[in-house]
């Protein structure tokens, strides 16, 4: 087993073993505690660690952009409604803002690689962000990139961050392509394959009045969009080659 991934929503945690089974995402261990409650020596053996992983997009990026599942990567995109403007706009004050459980966690096991996302209006977030990686001498970028620049319908402006240690000196390798297999029922794919360009506002169509959608809605909600993380990842590995 090479991944870790931490997701605190047994439904979510639950889609993740799902897609492991399928070989859809890198094959690994789900650990549905906390990251509050998460030590870094949790964390030993692991190649590929994913927080907050949701649904599994950012290992399905990964192999999307080619990059293999036994090359070290970690992956963490906390939550959004601190920064939201749909929300009360706590910031850093607000309890879910979760980001330095996750800086602690990088600065005691020194991962030579780190890709992240947020709101794009989480000005705040991106402020922490820097000075926390760059303090562990990280050299650290961010990129503004919506949905819509790779095709989809709607614009889903989000924050894409990457971070990268020196310790990372692996040449990028040939990309792996993408993955087949997935399983019928909607709790055990991708919600994003074809066409992906429109799976957001389909997800929003089921929200109402359907029980048993609702948490499949919600997980698609609130995911990353795995081929626009896929084009961060390529474009690392294309400037770190």
């Amino acid at each position: 087993m090479t991944a870790y991934y931490n997701e605190i929503s047994p439904f979510h945690a639950q889609w993740l073993r799902n897609l492991i089974s399928v070989n859809l995402i890198a094959s690994g261990d789900v650990d549905e505690r906390s990251i509050v409650d998460v030590q870094p020596d949790d964390l030993k053996g692991y190649t590929q660690c994913h927080f907050f992983a949701g649904i599994g997009g950012w290992s399905y990026a990964a192999r999307l952009a080619g990059w293999p599942d036994n090359r070290e990567l970690w992956t963490g995109s906390d939550c959004c409604q601190p920064w939201s403007v749909a929300g009360k706009g706590l910031g850093a004050s607000d309890e879910r803002f979760l980001w330095p459980h996750l800086e602690r966690l990088i600065a005691e096991r020194r991962p030579s690689v780190f890709f992240g996302e947020q709101s794009a209006a989480a000005a705040g977030w991106i402020r922490t962000v820097r000075r926390g990686l760059e303090a562990m001498e990280y050299a650290v970028g961010f990129m503004p990139i919506e949905a819509a620049c790779k095709g989809a319908k709607h614009r889903r402006d989000r924050t894409w961050v990457f971070a990268h240690s020196e310790r990372d000196q692996q040449s990028r390798q040939e990309p792996c392509g993408r993955t087949a297999g997935r399983m019928g029922r909607v709790e055990q794919s991708i919600p994003w394959d074809a066409p992906w360009e429109s799976a957001l506002s389909s997800f929003r169509a089921l929200g109402d009045g359907l029980p048993r959608s609702v948490g499949a809605t919600d997980a698609a909600r609130n995911a990353i969009v795995p081929q626009v993380a896929a084009e961060v990842i390529g474009a690392f590995m294309d400037i770190a080659a």
